[in-house]
């Protein structure tokens, strides 16, 4: 062996050994999460930020965090699991309040920020503005994951997401956007701002339209779980990749290819089981990616140069925490008033206090250019904002939502959907002993009435625990006429795998040469929607 080779292969070594030491201490801490009742009561995502923030005071630095590590590498998977499992018809139903909070609300925090910043420090404007930027992305990991726990409503979590979702990508354009303004290379101009705004849009939205149609045709042709499986890897990051060098957001590309691909591809291209081993696929890599992630936030802290800043550090937290309050009380009730559906206080007020930064706005922030005065006052601003908003707001969220009544009916959820499961079940396996009886009958020239007994009696057990099942869901239905919603929800996936699996079956035996809409889909929203109103009005 060479030394050269020897020299190459030491650094690969290195850094397969620092990997090795991140995952282990992630798992761990995720592990201990689950089995520890004590730890059960924070989310895995800030346990790991405090695991991290720990091995950052004692001075153990687990692996240098670049920004490319997250934008390029951890950044496409996160957003595409997200839009992935985002369905369409519940983001249509909160489009105004997402699309006013992700675009307009992005507009006031960045000038939110950048002008308290700007008044009460030292910091020039230009430089308040980067700082604005990199923290108008919101990070709802660890906040939707206690919606998800508590049982909040499923329109919190749709608008939270949903508003991650796309701020993200326009947070990152309005820094792209305002970073040549103190670098001297730009000037700042609204025409000329909006229409490289919409270049960005447009361009992301454009790569990842053609990739996500493209691939959803493409799966119709075959039928490979494996192989339609990676093709969604490869769209993640070849729709970032491709985004970014054709001058596009590759973040709004990421979203829009993972929105195509959840709720049109997966649809008109997958049979169900291959929906669901994409489905665990994207979970486990998530999983995987934030308990890296948020580690590293945490270990990547200068408790030093945060003290040097603390003054700085103060202005960006109240300057964060204002303007999300203009944001989400004023854009809240400008919504209420243009889709006519209400948004409690209730419910901004949770939405407010849940407006987490991390990951992206430490990216951010860490990709200001070295040669620009200001940078170290800017991560370590972020640096600040990003732990007071996980540690404090993360840890006091709980008390937020128990304290104004959204904590939902997460238990009888469970249990209505665990005796929904077992009367599926206990339907097959009635229907498996008939099928089984009919062939004995068929087959078994000596057929007894002994083996006829032994088949009833089979059958009179089945149907007992089946009838006891039923009982227990029609009590629920009675307690919580909201449940009905899970039943019809499940019927509605089904009809519609039925519809989509048999148009992929026409493709692929040749007989249909392109894809036909779904014709059941809106029919089957109004239908149920009738079906809960009238329930409502019922028990009114």
């Amino acid at each position: 062996m060479s030394l050269e080779t020897t020299a190459t292969e030491l650094p690969i070594q290195e850094s397969l050994e620092q990997f090795l030491v991140v995952l282990s201490v992630s798992l761990s801490v995720a592990t201990a999460s689950r089995l520890v009742s004590w730890f059960q009561k924070i989310p895995y995502t800030l346990l790991l930020v405090i695991v991290g923030l720990g091995l950052a005071f004692v001075d153990v630095r687990l692996v240098n965090l670049s920004p490319e590590l997250i934008l390029e590498i951890f950044l496409p998977p996160l957003l595409f699991e997200a839009a992935w499992n985002m369905r369409w018809r519940d983001l249509k139903k909160n489009l105004v309040p997402v699309c006013l909070f992700a675009i307009i609300g992005v507009i006031i925090s960045v000038l939110g920020v950048a002008f308290a910043v700007g008044k009460f420090t030292a910091l020039p404007l230009s430089i308040a503005l980067l700082l604005g930027a990199s923290l108008s992305a919101t990070d709802p990991v660890s906040v939707v994951a206690l919606f998800r726990e508590l049982g909040a409503s499923k329109r919190l979590t749709v608008i939270m997401e949903g508003e991650s979702l796309f701020n993200d990508g326009v947070a990152v354009v309005a820094f792209i956007l305002l970073v040549g303004i103190p670098l001297g290379v730009g000037e700042f101009s609204i025409p000329t701002t909006i229409a490289r705004f919409v270049a960005f849009v447009g361009i992301g939205v454009g790569i990842g339209g053609l990739i996500g149609f493209g691939i959803s045709y493409l799966t119709q042709r075959f039928d490979l779980p494996l192989v339609e499986q990676s093709l969604t890897l490869v769209s993640a990051y070849g729709t970032y990749l491709m985004a970014e060098e054709l001058g596009g957001s590759g973040v709004i590309g990421v979203v829009t290819v993972g929105l195509i691909l959840g709720n049109f591809g997966s649809r008109i291209g997958m049979n169900p089981r291959t929906r669901l081993i994409v489905s665990e696929f994207w979970e486990f890599l998530a999983f995987f990616v934030n308990s890296i992630v948020f580690l590293l936030i945490g270990d990547q802290i200068n408790f030093s140069s945060l003290g040097n800043n603390f003054d700085l550090i103060l202005v960006a937290i109240a300057s964060v925490v204002l303007t999300r309050i203009i944001v989400i009380f004023g854009l809240g009730s400008l919504s209420n008033w243009l889709s006519n559906d209400d948004l409690n206080w209730r419910e901004q007020t949770v939405l407010w206090w849940g407006g987490l930064r991390g990951g992206v706005s430490i990216a951010l922030a860490l990709s200001v250019p070295v040669v620009l005065d200001g940078r170290q006052e800017i991560i370590d601003a972020v640096f600040g904002v990003v732990l007071f908003t996980l540690l404090f707001q993360g840890l006091t969220t709980q008390f937020f939502l128990e304290k104004l009544g959204l904590v939902g009916d997460r238990l009888e959820r469970q249990q209505y959907s665990e005796a929904l499961a077992r009367r599926t079940a206990l339907q097959r396996v009635l229907k498996y002993l008939s099928q089984l009886e009919e062939s004995y009958k068929e087959t078994e020239a000596g057929f007894t009435s002994g083996a006829s007994e032994f088949f009833r009696y089979q059958q009179g057990l089945v149907k007992g625990q089946l009838q006891s099942v039923e009982e227990e869901l029609e009590q629920l239905r009675r307690m919580n006429s909201q449940l009905l919603s899970i039943e019809l929800e499940q019927v509605r996936e089904k009809l519609l795998d039925i519809e989509a699996d048999t148009y992929a079956e026409f493709i692929r035996a040749g007989n249909l040469s392109e894809n036909l809409s779904p014709l059941l889909q809106s029919a089957l929203d109004e239908g149920i929607e009738r079906i809960m109103q009238d329930r409502q009005q019922a028990d009114a």
